[in-house]
């Protein structure tokens, strides 16, 4: 399909693109929405095998974010930037400062901040050249890391999901099988220990395996994971790793991780719930971040209130699941109904 066609297909408003030979940057930034307001959503450092790829993967984060932050009750829309580079060995200072003048040539229709290969200190040097960006260290005024609230939402959202299915929100004795050994996991690992779960946890860096057992967690080979037998299923690595094959390795009663687009096709969705299998929509799931940096915005940071409404995912992932049950439809299905009932109302009121 075009990418035109595509765009049209899926809503989408702008795809901007940004290249600075002298330092080696060749960028992408897609707006998908901004009934709701600003675009908001993270810049993803990614050395995709192709432009065509790259720009794909761009459009479809930048869709996922007008729900997520539709759903997380944000006055933002969504949008998604993108820069090709390997972030270990070719991201520099110069790229950051001109990616953030890339920023700052929108004029406001998107606010950036950290993703996959970026941090709170690049975030401070794309600063420098635009005044478009959140998630700046502590010590900058910013919010900073936004694991913790990450984490603490993916928790709230298990308990919503524990309640539907066995009818209480207490996890204590639940087997939570973990994708992913990063500063999410971590910070959902300690929430998930202090309620009481037995943890298992994989990640494909043998590093970050050998650090979660000096930490006394239990860990799996990674390609154990997925047939492991677990209550709760938690992705909290990259995409794409429920597909229609994959799922039939499955062990487990819920799905509910941090990771971003972990369905390989919309299809797997169904087949999920065919399979007796409760997914909780990645998007909602994962919006203690973007809500995080959402309390710098015109604001002095106030970690309380951020997290305040990060607690709330409990709520939304809730009445969504309600939605599931009630008209038969799987929960992805019922987000994004109750998505698109935020953005009507948005586009309908007047301005």
């Amino acid at each position: 399909m075009e990418i035109l066609e595509y765009m049209e297909m899926e809503g989408h408003q702008q795809l901007a693109v940004w290249t600075d030979p002298a330092v080696g940057l060749r960028s992408f930034i897609a707006i998908h929405n901004t009934k709701l307001g600003p675009a908001l959503g993270g810049t993803r450092i990614w050395l995709h095998k192709s432009e065509d790829e790259a720009i794909m993967d761009v459009l479809r984060l930048s869709k996922a974010m007008t729900y997520k932050n539709a759903l997380a009750g944000l006055a933002h829309g969504g949008g998604k930037g993108l820069i090709m580079a390997d972030a270990r060995t070719q991201k520099t200072k110069a790229m950051m400062e001109s990616y953030g003048r890339f920023v700052e040539s929108l004029g406001g229709r998107y606010i950036t901040t950290e993703d996959v290969g970026a941090s709170a200190e690049d975030m401070q040097w794309i600063a420098r050249t635009t005044q478009y960006v959140v998630g700046l260290p502590r010590e900058s005024g910013g919010s900073g890391n936004p694991s913790d609230q990450t984490g603490f939402g993916v928790f709230q959202a298990m308990r919503a999901c524990a309640l539907d299915l066995w009818g209480d929100t207490n996890l204590s004795g639940r087997t939570v099988a973990i994708q992913g050994y990063g500063n999410v996991a971590t910070a959902l690992i300690q929430h998930l220990e202090t309620e009481g779960c037995r943890v298992v946890v994989t990640d494909v860096d043998d590093t970050k395996r050998q650090l979660a057992k000096s930490r006394g967690i239990e860990v799996v080979e990674p390609e154990s994971i997925l047939s492991y037998e677990c209550d709760i299923f938690a992705p909290c690595a990259l995409g794409g790793v429920l597909s229609l094959e994959s799922i039939k390795d499955l062990h487990c009663e819920i799905i509910c991780g941090a990771a971003n687009n972990q369905l390989k096709e919309p299809l797997v969705a169904q087949a999920l719930q065919n399979a007796g299998i409760l997914y909780a929509p990645d998007f909602l799931v994962n919006a203690g971040g973007v809500i995080n940096v959402s309390y710098e915005i015109g604001q002095v940071y106030d970690p309380e209130a951020a997290r305040i409404r990060t607690s709330r995912i409990f709520d939304t992932m809730s009445k969504v699941l309600a939605i599931s049950n009630e008209n038969k439809i799987t929960a992805t299905e019922a987000a994004d109904q109750l998505a698109n009932q935020k953005l009507e109302i948005a586009r309908t009121e007047p301005k």
